[in-house]
């Protein structure tokens, strides 16, 4: 298919490309549905690599999704399967939200002349090189610099919404695992991991968090995770809670956004959770040490991030920071966060 002047065309044929991680993914959702909004009548793709590809699906905006297995760039069988299925969508615009070498060769993969993507610092490695048409951004979060990509579609400052979507499976899972546990009246979320040893937050801080919620305001915890690693840190939580805590069973990404969905309040640091919490229109109470907690912070106004220490220096010296960052985070600091959260819904409520 011949690429067409995107001014001129009511029916594009899309490609969003943000192959990982969970949290990206997330912050990717709003391109997606101001795509739609905009050209009802598109085609949208978006391809993805495994670990994250669930979140997208069966989400309404989306018509095909493409998952990239992972490590593909190293598999000349996988990289010639990708060219196949990208070339049979035959995007007329791609749009690059991750900005790096590898999204940038899977954009180039597709055949599309018209590809989208970052220029100065969030066009990294060699994606200003590949990508046909840069765009400077000047927004301060994440995902508003992510919609800035749409300019060049005559898209501008359009509306945050995310869509996540929910199964009636996941519904039912996720609404006798509240019976079960006793917590159909409320509860909140605890989630100990982070994708960076310099993110986490420790876990005995966080099982005094879920005594606190529990002794002032009746409020149980549910303690969610992913791995054996963060099980132990689940379980840590739990029994350091005084009873407070409950585990949560194992899930998948959308059960965890639909048990986050029903929380009252959700606690944890920049991770896919935290996002998936923002996205569901769960409030949050982030923890941040390396990453700027006003670029990367859960979106909109209702969330509270908290950050004591700010950190400059590239992506390794923030992955390898000093625990300090996270530990200039006290207890009392997160309390205070969500007493000021739930008082203001019960002000709501009432």
């Amino acid at each position: 298919m011949a690429s067409r002047p995107t001014g001129d065309f009511q029916r594009p044929r899309i490609l969003i490309v943000r192959l990982s991680a969970v949290g990206d993914v997330v912050h990717g959702l709003p391109v997606l549905c101001a795509l739609r909004d905009k050209f009802p009548e598109a085609s949208l793709a978006w391809v993805v690599e495994s670990r994250a590809s669930a979140l997208l699906e069966g989400h309404k905006d989306l018509d095909e999704l493409i998952v990239a297995e992972r490590g593909w760039l190293k598999s000349p069988r996988a990289i010639l399967k990708l060219r196949r299925q990208l070339r049979e969508f035959s995007p007329d615009v791609t749009i690059d939200l991750q900005g790096l070498s590898k999204s940038a060769v899977m954009a180039r993969l597709s055949g599309c002349k018209k590809r989208i993507g970052f220029a100065g610092d969030n066009g990294r490695e060699l994606s200003r090189w590949m990508n046909t048409e840069l765009v400077e951004t000047t927004a301060g979060h994440v995902i508003d610099i992510n919609l800035e990509l749409l300019k060049p579609l005559r898209i501008n400052a359009p509306q945050v919404r995310f869509d996540v979507p929910e199964d009636h499976a996941d519904t039912d899972m996720v609404e006798a695992l509240l019976r079960q546990s006793g917590t159909l009246e409320g509860f909140a979320i605890i989630n100990p991991g982070a994708g960076w040893p310099s993110k986490l937050w420790p876990t005995e801080r966080y099982a005094n968090v879920a005594g606190y919620l529990g002794r002032e305001h009746g409020l149980p915890t549910m303690v969610v995770w992913a791995g054996r690693q963060e099980w132990q840190w689940a379980e840590q939580i739990v029994d350091g809670s005084n009873g407070h805590a409950r585990l949560a069973p194992s899930t998948t990404l959308q059960q965890l956004a639909a048990l986050t969905r029903r929380a009252r309040l959700f606690i944890g640091s920049d991770t896919g959770p935290l996002h998936i919490a923002a996205a569901v229109g769960t409030t949050c109470v982030g923890l941040y040490g390396p990453m700027p907690s006003e670029r990367n912070g859960p979106y909109g106004p209702r969330h509270v991030a908290l950050q004591k220490v700010k950190f400059e220096g590239t992506s390794r010296e923030r992955r390898n920071a000093s625990k300090d960052l996270m530990e200039a985070i006290r207890v009392d600091h997160v309390c205070a966060a969500c007493d000021s959260i739930l008082k203001k819904d019960s002000f709501e409520v009432a």
